[in-house]
């Protein structure tokens, strides 16, 4: 599905978010993805670099859908790391933290480091609470520019961390601002056109649903800089279920949430944890794999549940 949800009647977007209790394989080839389920032969043999993204651990966060997002947490990362295809590394799309607060840092901090994997982060709104931002980035600032944006290399692929919730805007959409923008167009201008890029950020960089705050406001901007490119994924965290939109040569993924779930779009009366029958909740959470299998091959997107 190619339209935003805004753009989608109610049968449509529910058909788009049928995949939030699912696990599939998203091969992106020339921007469009197709999907397989797991266990079909094509997906058995996506073997090659990989990194895994989990998102919105909200450590902190104690609320009936979920008294222990320490353990569902926990829980995501050693999925990650029992895989006999052990990630290179792990991306956190942010809110790591619930409420800023040092001991959540800390403890976000010992799970993380515990899988033995690098890990790259990108700060989410509930990550930087403080007026000064220092928790955040005394942690996982280092080397960053800015309010911690920054790029890396890996296997031929270029990674760029963006930082789109230090000033929400109406509703809580995000924002990038001018000098991150220009240090993005910057960042990629020297890259040759087939070098696959992978942008990941807390809020979706696409207008997922306006009413709500889930876009970023020039986030198209952005996007700009990447035309050139044959091959874009965006990564994002912030609405807590799985989602994807393609615009030409760039797909855009939503992740789940390892602590709760929030409600559709259109049908939900408003963002926020979403209450889930007794015994179902590891349906709604869950972790991405993502694998290049070769500089010549599109990449794969396994989304898994934490009930899968």
């Amino acid at each position: 599905m190619t339209d935003a949800p805004e753009n989608q009647d109610r049968r449509g977007f529910l058909t788009c978010m049928s995949w939030a209790g699912a696990a599939a394989v998203w091969s992106i080839s020339g921007g469009i993805p197709t999907s397989r389920l797991i266990g079909s032969a094509e997906a058995a043999e996506t073997k090659g670099f990989s990194f895994a993204q989990v998102s919105d651990s909200h450590l902190g966060f104690d609320k009936p859908v979920n008294t222990n997002v320490t353990g569902t947490f926990e829980e995501a990362l050693k999925k990650v790391t029992s895989q006999a295809d052990k990630p290179a590394f792990i991306i956190h799309t942010g809110d790591i933290t619930h409420l800023s607060k040092p001991k959540e840092f800390d403890d976000g901090s010992q799970l993380l480091k515990a899988t033995g994997l690098q890990v790259y982060t990108v700060p989410g709104e509930h990550d930087v609470l403080e007026e000064d931002r220092k928790s955040y980035l005394n942690r996982y600032g280092k080397g960053t520019k800015g309010d911690g944006w920054y790029s890396f290399n890996a296997h031929g692929v270029h990674f760029v961390g963006l930082v789109n919730v230090i000033d929400l805007q109406g509703a809580g959409l995000g924002t990038l601002g001018k000098p991150q923008l220009e240090w993005l167009e910057k960042d990629v201008a020297g890259l040759t056109a087939s070098t696959p890029i992978v942008v990941f950020a807390h809020v979706p960089l696409w207008i997922a649903y306006q009413d709500w705050g889930w876009g970023t406001a020039d986030g198209a901007q952005a996007l700009t800089y990447l035309k050139k490119f044959g091959s874009v994924t965006v990564l994002n965290g912030h609405i807590h279920q799985v989602m994807q939109k393609v615009e030409g040569h760039v797909a855009f993924h939503s992740a789940r949430s390892t602590a709760f779930p929030q409600g559709v779009p259109g049908v939900a009366k408003g963002p926020g944890p979403m209450p889930v029958p007794a015994g179902e909740l590891k349906n709604f959470l869950g972790i991405r794999k993502v694998t290049l299998v070769t500089n010549n091959t599109p990449l794969a997107i396994v989304d898994t549940s934490l009930a899968g």
